[in-house]
């Protein structure tokens, strides 16, 4: 293949941009933490708050749920918990 030296600068410069494409993924990958489920929901509760969300919209329904949480253990206070049965 031939080219001149303005081609051979533009090869330059597509293959840096392209190494600091790479660099940055990279550093994206080692970045990374790992994601702890929190709550695992009954696949019934999950349908029901995506029926919830299409309804009333994401911003809404992740509030109500926040603020449900938020009072179901403060009314726990420091109890110890024992699991259901």
């Amino acid at each position: 293949m031939k080219y001149n030296n303005e081609d051979r600068e533009k090869y330059s410069e597509a293959i840096d941009r392209m190494q600091e494409g790479l660099d940055r993924m990279i550093d994206l990958y080692n970045e990374a933490e790992d994601d702890k489920e929190i709550i695992r929901y009954d696949e019934e509760v999950i349908t029901a708050i995506v029926q919830a969300k299409e309804k009333f919209g994401d911003d809404f329904i992740n509030q109500k749920i926040n603020t449900i949480v938020k009072e179901v253990l403060s009314l726990m206070g420091g109890q110890t918990l024992e699991k259901d049965k």
